[in-house]
């Protein structure tokens, strides 16, 4: 019998990419699944489709910078259940390019989704489980929160911000009868890449430079929830990914070698076009 059986999930970002797997995935092994997205029909698409396969779905549009409307589908999902025990704050987007071509206006859309967006439902879902004196928080953040990644600067700025949001929080949460992990994906094969906003650059430029395979958003799902299981503090996946943890935090030269090499490939790349 899965660990998940019969438990409650609300997911942020559940209409594509990692967001989508992790709703496919928790609907296989018997959660019941909120699907949440501010694509609404999208939304609404993953959780017929769970239903379909004999699982157990309901959709609604969220905006995550809208602290109300979080605070709202977190009380709908916990007054239908009776319960939420998972609460995956996944919803994100990416702005690239080089920091001196980027303005503080592009900054403003990923802090409001990527960090904001996420203490919305870190706040809202973790007021509650105290309330009910168990849950588990997984917010989700990526390797460029763990060890940065030039050209997305914002992005992995967003994301380190994320990372220590999700350990403080863990430190405290541990003695209420909640969990708290963080997961930091690599690499993931999802369309986020393609929706990135983009400055002085096109993705076919920047995602060349990046030497490691994608992993799909399938895997990434699966990954994650095992490290839920066992209640990973921070689930880093794949390879490749803990490869460069481990390399930044005993040699972060190198790691900043080969990151000078990328930007200095890619405004070689720019300079050709």
């Amino acid at each position: 019998m899965s660990s998940y059986e019969g438990k409650t999930a609300i997911v942020t970002g559940g209409a594509a990419g990692i967001g989508r797997a992790l709703c496919e995935e928790l609907g296989r092994r018997g959660c019941v699944v909120h699907v949440t997205d501010i694509n609404e029909d999208g939304a609404r698409t993953v959780a017929e489709g769970i239903i379909e396969k004999g699982g157990s779905a309901y959709s609604a549009r969220l905006d995550v910078k809208r602290n109300e409307e979080v605070e709202n589908v977190i009380a709908e999902a916990a007054d239908m259940q009776g319960r939420v025990d998972y609460m995956f704050n996944n919803a994100g987007i990416a702005v690239g390019g080089e920091l001196r071509h980027l303005s503080l206006e592009d900054w403003r859309p990923i802090i409001d989704i990527n960090l904001i967006g996420v203490l919305h439902g870190a706040m809202a879902a973790y007021h509650l489980m105290v309330r009910q004196g168990f849950g588990h928080i997984v917010n989700v953040a990526s390797v460029a929160g763990l060890a940065g990644c030039p050209l997305m600067t914002p992005y992995a700025a967003t994301k380190h911000a994320v990372v220590g949001f999700s350990n403080s929080n863990r430190a405290e949460a541990s003695g209420l009868g909640i969990k708290v992990s963080v997961v930091c994906p690599g690499f993931i094969q999802t369309s986020i890449y393609d929706s990135a906003t983009l400055r002085n650059a096109t993705i076919d430029q920047i995602m060349p430079k990046i030497p490691f395979k994608k992993m799909n958003a399938e895997g990434a799902a699966q990954r994650t929830l095992k490290g839920i299981e066992r209640n990973e503090d921070i689930i880093v996946f794949p390879l490749h990914a803990r490869i460069l943890w481990h390399m930044y935090r005993l040699w972060p030269g190198l790691l900043n070698f080969l990151g000078r090499k990328m930007v200095r490939d890619y405004r070689r790349a720019i300079s050709e076009n």
